[in-house]
């Protein structure tokens, strides 16, 4: 019977777990059954995960316990099945008896497998969705070959990257919520035979935040006086401020060099004063403003956790992408969306501590103090160090990764309120504030924005500075429109009359509201040239954007603390801005994209491809009429390519044939110039040309193949990976196909990779001959997948993620996440005129560098 192995391991007479009954034997989906999770204090610390299936709790000990992130893989050994009794067993098992130790119900709830779970158990492979108290969305079960400890078979319980999943720096779902869902317990409370309280939830678990509220300018003083020790030179007793304004940076051409500067990553988020008193955490812009309840309680928590009775420290909030760059439309979805789970929150300065004003000591004293109070492993604050080498190479580097750009300050200046030249910030990329003085709404979708018309405040007056019409959302579209139309007013708020052209088609609102926005460059007259929208800011009042030009001169000097002198308002040119010819030529006549719409689309999407594109060899598919006219692949540099396209030399290649590359979105645009179409990087990065740091299988279907036998295919390759102990991302190719990648950590050559890989595929065939070959030849593809490995070899290529491919309609090779695969979602589904409601989604491959895992 199911249950004799269970119960033959113990004495029932001696242990206060259940006997349970046999339940009738019945056909079994598991859909909506009982799922709980036991913390288990026996020999040694673990998890036990049980199912309900078949009567019965299946049950696998999690050494590690669960993990929300989808990067880690934890050991699960499958033991005896237990009685459905066990599901609210909470005690204490005898010592001597087997699993002598403390049991703590930690979750329960129910759970949904997503396949046959009957045919998984059998196969190794169990995907399911679970909702309890405290773990949702999907999870993965996946036998490893020829693993077991003694009689029992090892898996690996592995988080599906969805919108319930963490990342690495998130906190720790075991640390935030320790206590039982059953009593509120604590193991401790269990092991003692303490009394269960009544159930707890989240909220009580976690560490309770006092209910903020805004503190008036005139509120009277209330912290404690300086006790003990000064916390670094220069600090003088002083009272808590109600609000500091903070200190700004001053836009310079150049980064500063010398050692009296040191620098920072320029952050791409909301500049806030946390203000600490006595666990009380308020949260203040850079205007004052109390926004402590609209990021949630958890940075609040990290907070009041910190070491002091009271502080005042300047940081900024941020979301941050895979690559771990900030970015700032992500930040304004999470916040549309009531998500803060992703909220980091960078800290930089130290203004107050425990009674003693630090705003006159040095930067590098008040960084100091500041660093000895955040823990190197907070799950939502992080110290921001600082750089000491020159400031354009950190600058250089900073513009590689992605980043906005670099903050430099006086290493020995005091904190002194505004802008001045302490702080100067230097860009890869020119972006600011600009107002909205009206818009043009969407030809396409009802009730949105389709454009946005911009200008600057100069003297007074609001001088017009063109439109931005790319960089929204679905979802922001509408939202911009819902908070401009009740400000619509029949008159222009532009200094200066339109042309009849720049007034086409808008409606001109209440100049109150303020928009960020990135651009390439200002052109002749003034007027912004490829701009994306980025988010609104709310933080910052319309009355206060001005045209943000340069320094005339990069500041290398000493400290200064005078405030920066008006600067002519005719606009300076950003960086050099690859100027775009002809930029109405159509790519794809039957979509009606151009050469112009090409460059907004990457603009667009550029912080989600770049890590895929950047510092590796790219072939290209080049079109120079679109898709109509004739057609070459390149792989070498040509002579005449942009000025942003880099010569790469293979080590092993031809000397003086130097492949393609590029290092940042200029580069990317000089793609655009040249009828780029298609971008097939290497899997390889230039940092290790013989190691590469992806395996890409390449389903290609035949003729009478059904999508849904792909999607099949990719998710038997997904569960042969894991098995081979790797993480598996999904994508659609813009062709017929899917695309399943697995990140590596760079260690195996050319030669073991592609032997892992022609392994797996003839496997596949070898299993199932009907379904799959690993042939080229095309005579045998009818009704059947090519799995092609051949992706996986030195000088192979494979499109790149958001790569658009030379094809009717401009569709988009787009990863997904696993559990977006279906029907729904073709191999062509995704286009450049849709990316906009695409970025309203969260990046489904956000983690994937912290997946990579070496190839064994």
């Amino acid at each position: 019977m199911a249950l004799d192995t269970y119960r033959n391991k113990r004495d029932f007479e001696a242990t206060p777990e259940p006997e349970g009954a046999e339940a009738a034997e019945k056909p079994d989906t598991g859909a909506g059954h009982l799922f709980v999770i036991q913390k288990h204090a026996a020999r040694r610390l673990h998890y036990d995960l049980r199912l309900e299936m078949d009567g019965v709790l299946k049950s696998w000990a999690v050494t590690r316990g669960p993990s929300l992130n989808p990067g880690d893989k934890r050991l699960a050994v499958q033991v005896e099945d237990h009685p459905l009794d066990y599901g609210t067993f909470e005690g204490t098992i005898p010592k001597g008896q087997y699993g002598g130790g403390t049991v703590m119900l930690w979750d329960k709830g129910t759970w949904t497998p997503l396949h046959d779970p009957v045919r998984g158990l059998a196969k190794g492979h169990l995907d399911f969705e679970l909702r309890g108290e405290k773990l949702h969305g999907r999870w993965n079960l996946v036998r490893m070959d020829g693993h077991r400890e003694g009689t029992h078979e090892n898996w690996l319980l592995i988080k599906a990257a969805d919108s319930d999943a963490r990342s690495k720096n998130d906190a720790d779902i075991l640390e935030e919520r320790p206590e039982s869902v059953k009593t509120g317990r604590a193991m401790d409370d269990i092991a003692a035979g303490a009394p269960g309280k009544d159930k707890v939830g989240k909220a009580a678990a976690q560490k309770a935040v006092t209910k903020k509220a805004a503190i008036p300018k005139d509120a009277p003083q209330a912290d404690a006086a300086a006790t003990g020790a000064a916390p670094c030179a220069g600090a003088k007793p002083g009272p808590l401020p109600s609000f500091v304004e903070p200190e700004l940076a001053t836009l310079v051409r150049a980064a500063p060099t010398g050692p009296q500067w040191l620098h920072e990553v320029k952050f791409d988020g909301y500049r806030l004063l946390a203000r600490i008193e006595a666990g009380r955490v308020v949260l203040l812009t850079r205007t004052g403003l109390d926004w402590t309840a609209r990021f949630g309680d958890q940075i609040s928590a990290a907070l009041a956790s910190l070491p002091v009775r009271a502080a005042l420290i300047d940081g900024e909030l941020v979301v941050e992408t895979a690559g771990g760059t900030s970015d700032f439309s992500a930040l304004q979805a999470d916040l549309s969306a009531g998500r803060t789970d992703r909220f980091i929150f960078y800290v930089f300065d130290l203004l107050h501590l425990d009674g003693y004003d630090l705003r006159d000591a040095t930067l590098e004293a008040r960084k100091g103090a500041l660093h000895d109070l955040v823990p190197d492993d907070a799950a939502r604050l992080r110290f921001s160090g600082h750089f000491d080498e020159a400031g354009g190479q950190v600058l250089r580097h900073a513009c590689r990764l992605g980043l906005e750009g670099i903050v430099s300050k006086q290493r020995d200046a005091p904190y002194r309120s505004g802008r001045g030249r302490d702080w100067v910030k230097s860009k890869c990329v020119a972006r600011q504030e600009f107002v909205i003085g009206g818009y043009v709404p969407s030809t396409a979708n009802r009730g949105a924005v389709g454009s946005l018309v911009l200008g600057v405040q100069e003297n007074g007056r609001l001088v017009h500075v063109g439109r931005v019409g790319t960089g929204f959302t679905a979802a922001t579209a509408a939202d911009l429109f819902r908070r401009l139309q009740p400000l619509d007013v029949p008159d222009s708020p532009f200094a200066a009359a339109l042309t009849a052209r720049e007034r086409k088609g808008v409606r001109y609102v209440r100049p109150d509201c303020v928009a960020e926005v990135e651009f390439r460059a200002w052109t002749a007259d003034g007027h912004l040239r490829h701009a994306a929208f980025l988010g609104q800011r709310e933080d910052k009042p319309a009355a206060d954007i001005v045209r943000e030009v340069e320094a005339p001169d990069p500041v290398s000097s000493g400290p200064s603390s005078k405030p920066v002198k008006p600067v002519s308002p005719e606009p300076a040119p950003a960086r050099p801005a690859r100027t775009l010819t002809h930029p109405d030529r159509s790519y794809w006549p039957d979509a009606g994209v151009t050469k112009q719409d090409l460059a907004d689309y990457y603009a667009a999407i550029w912080p989600r491809m770049a890590p895929f594109i950047t510092d590796r060899a790219l072939a290209l598919l080049r079109c120079p009429n679109g898709i109509a006219g004739p057609r070459f692949f390149q792989k070498n540099l040509w002579k005449g390519a942009g000025g942003h396209l880099v010569p790469l030399q293979d080590p092993e290649g031809e000397a003086g044939t130097p492949l393609i590359g590029l290092h940042d979105r200029d580069g990317l645009i000089d793609l655009v110039q040249a009828a780029a179409l298609e971008i097939h990087p290497w899997g390889a990065s230039v940092q290790a040309w013989s190691q590469p740091d992806m395996i890409v299988m390449d389903l290609d279907p035949g003729d009478g193949v059904p999508w849904s036998m792909v999607i099949e295919a990719a998710r038997e390759i997904r569960a042969r990976l894991e098995r081979s102990g790797l993480a598996s991302f999904v994508k659609t190719t813009g062709g017929k196909g899917l695309h399943v990648v697995a990140p590596l950590k760079p260690g195996a050559d050319w030669a073991v990779v592609k032997a892992f890989t022609r392994s797996m595929a003839q496997a596949m065939v070898s299993d199932s001959p009907q379904r799959y070959v690993a042939t080229i030849t095309k005579s045998r593809r009818q009704g059947r997948i090519l799995v092609d490995y051949l992706r996986n070899q030195r000088g192979a290529t494979a499109v790149a993620p958001y790569s658009p491919r030379a094809r009717p309609g401009a569709p988009v090779a787009m990863p997904l996440a696993w559990n977006e695969l279906g029907p729904d979602i073709g191999p062509a589904h995704f286009t450049i005129g849709t990316i906009g409601a695409r970025l309203a989604v969260a990046d489904p491959w956000a983690e994937i560098r912290d997946a990579a895992r070496p190839l064994r």
